[in-house]
């Protein structure tokens, strides 16, 4: 295997593993495409409580982001400029993420404070991911080029199910996502290898 070969199978398996991973939490988990497309096995759980889950659920990836960020500063593989705007930006994002869940909520009748605090209590699971990421990233420094290609891959799925709505309709709606994850690191893959 060439160094241009071996420099690919890291980033590729990483990015095919996030892919994979919000794949799965994708399908056993019910939620709500941007189309209003009911998914998932348990389909009656109000509007609000599935964007709920599904806001909760797209943050775990954004704190393994932030995780790995810091992990690959404290390691000289990401400089710190790097990590904290990846941050800053995550955290940025996620005002509006919480109002999405908070102004439905008091919509429907909850008080502020209570729409407040579940819209906050939504991000929770942030930390959660940088901490597990960071326990692992110091326990195994070797993993860092697939964790920093998982949170990509994950990232990216978010990206591609949530905001192309094309992607999310239909009866397969995971097909194009997943034609989108096989073809960005086939040409991921080429572009290192061919030059």
């Amino acid at each position: 295997m060439g160094s241009g070969t071996s420099a690919v199978v890291a980033p590729t398996i990483g990015l095919l593993l996030g892919f994979a991973f919000l794949l799965l939490i994708d399908y056993i988990t019910p939620h709500i495409h941007p189309t209003g497309d009911q998914e998932g096995p348990r389909s009656r759980l109000s509007r609000t409580t599935k964007l709920a889950l599904a806001v909760t659920i797209h943050n775990f990836p954004e704190g393994m982001a932030v995780g790995v960020a810091i992990a690959g500063a404290a390691t000289g593989d990401l400089s710190i400029a790097g990590a904290l705007a990846l941050s800053l930006g995550i955290a940025i994002q996620n005002v509006p993420e919480g109002a999405i869940i908070s102004m439905p909520l008091r919509a429907e009748g909850n008080s502020r404070w209570r729409s407040f605090g579940i819209g906050t209590l939504s991000g929770i699971v942030e930390p959660v991911g940088g901490a597990l990421v960071l326990l692992l990233t110091t326990a195994v420094t070797g993993m860092m080029p697939y964790m920093l290609a998982f949170a990509a891959g994950a990232m990216l799925y978010v990206v591609v199910e949530e905001l192309v709505p094309e992607y999310s309709q239909g009866s397969h709606s995971n097909v194009g996502t997943i034609g989108f994850a096989l073809g960005f690191a086939l040409m991921m893959v080429l572009d290192v290898v061919l030059g």
